[in-house]
């Protein structure tokens, strides 16, 4: 054999035994787990040190098209824009695009695409075909490709099992703060012959901002409320919550509504600086003196039952939130003489939808508490969420829900 031919031969065992040892180095260091950093810098050893490329940017898709790793490039062009002309590259290819800065600083595109969809695209400039002999110019652009999708693969992995660990992490959050919120809502509501209430609460995400409370004064004296925060999930949580320590902080010290009302919408006020709202009704029963009070602040009426005559209460004030002060509060007085049946619940139940884009109506809930004013509010609860369950069909619930019916002998 000629001394040229072994020349040749040995040359291109090395270059091969060069790219095997690349791949199995990038393999071990992905097998333990290095970090991206590490991985890309790996990565720029090989091509820069030992493939001889001298200039190099390297875009990758995460979210948006980014520069994830370049090197060889001057200051002037430390800041490279993606362009979208790269986009229409799917084969190995030289640049020649007609305007941008990528075009005057590199000669070779190499796309990296799973199936269809691109994942990285490779810019080399300065490619030296002297120091790697058969032409590096053009063998190793396969190499390069190839080695490029194993990089980028590995990094799309790590994020993918970030973003693993973070959703099981939220959801361990979400399952706590579940919890967290249910063990405000009263566990021991009343069941006397004298006082029955019942409470169904249906929460449209884990968390809700639907709240509803009863809680006890005296022994023939409660305070009452169903209240809605405008948004869904963790914040309209938050403000639910706080909103359910205020009240109950503030029963400690009066009973007069009015004076809770102007204090929660104050702490709802300073707390959400008019970007979330409340919508609250609140009533106090007293059972010895016969007489219901209430403000319904922006609340959807609830409905009150009485030898089968049906009310609506309305009285009161504007939402919480609005503004630092509420405006003239319309206390509604009621004194009961006989047995009544009192309907409370946000607008989720009235949000629900069927298949014809119809919702359910006041009229039809109105209409149902009428039908069962006598029965016990546990079977009332039941009934209307039986009728929105066969209302929407096949829908979803698309907002929370939450019902408290009080049942006053």
């Amino acid at each position: 054999m000629s001394e040229k031919k072994f020349q040749i031969k040995a040359s291109t065992r090395t270059v091969k035994d060069l790219k095997l040892s690349a791949i199995l180095e990038i393999t071990k260091a992905i097998n333990n787990s290095l970090s991206t950093a590490q991985l890309l810098d790996l990565y720029q050893d090989v091509l820069e040190n030992r493939l001889k490329v001298g200039k190099l940017v390297l875009f990758s898709h995460d979210q948006e098209w980014t520069c994830i790793l370049k090197y060889g490039v001057n200051e002037s062009f430390n800041h490279f824009e993606f362009e979208e002309e790269l986009l229409n590259i799917t084969e190995i290819e030289t640049m020649s695009f007609s305007r941008g800065n990528l075009s005057k600083s590199f000669e070779i595109v190499i796309p990296v695409y799973h199936k269809k969809t691109p994942l990285a695209y490779v810019l080399l400039g300065d490619v030296n075909e002297q120091k790697i002999e058969l032409s590096a110019a053009i063998k190793h652009l396969p190499f390069i490709q190839t080695l490029t999708n194993i990089i980028v693969v590995a990094i799309e992995n790590k994020k993918l099992y970030r973003q693993a660990i973070q959703r099981a992490q939220i959801q361990k959050e979400l399952e706590l703060a579940k919890t967290m919120q249910e063990m405000l809502f009263p566990k021991d509501l009343p069941d006397t012959e004298e006082l029955k209430v019942a409470a169904t609460y249906i929460p449209h995400q884990q968390v809700s901002g639907d709240y509803y409370d009863f809680i006890r004064l005296n022994n023939h004296e409660f305070i009452f409320c169903v209240a809605d925060v405008s948004g869904k999930g963790i914040a309209a949580a938050l403000l639910m919550s706080n909103m359910q320590a205020t009240l109950h902080s503030l029963v400690n010290y009066t009973h007069n509504l009015k004076d809770i009302l102007i204090e929660l919408n104050k702490r709802v006020w300073g707390n959400a600086n008019g970007e979330k709202f409340v919508s609250i009704f609140l009533g106090k029963i007293n059972t010895k003196s016969k007489q219901l009070t209430y403000i319904n602040a922006g609340h959807n009426p609830p409905i009150l039952c009485s030898d089968r005559r049906v009310s609506i209460l309305s009285r009161g004030c504007t939402l919480l939130g609005i503004s630092d002060t509420l405006p003239a509060i319309d206390l509604g007085i009621l004194d009961f003489n006989s047995e009544f049946t009192l309907f409370c619940y946000t607008d989720g139940l009235t949000d629900t939808l069927n298949s014809s884009g119809d919702y359910v109506s006041e009229q039809t809930i109105i209409e149902l508490i009428s039908k069962n004013c006598n029965a016990e509010p546990k079977f009332i609860n039941e009934s209307i969420m039986y009728y929105a369950e066969e209302f929407k069909g096949e829908n979803l619930f698309v907002d929370d829900i939450a019902l408290l019916t009080i049942r006053c002998s």
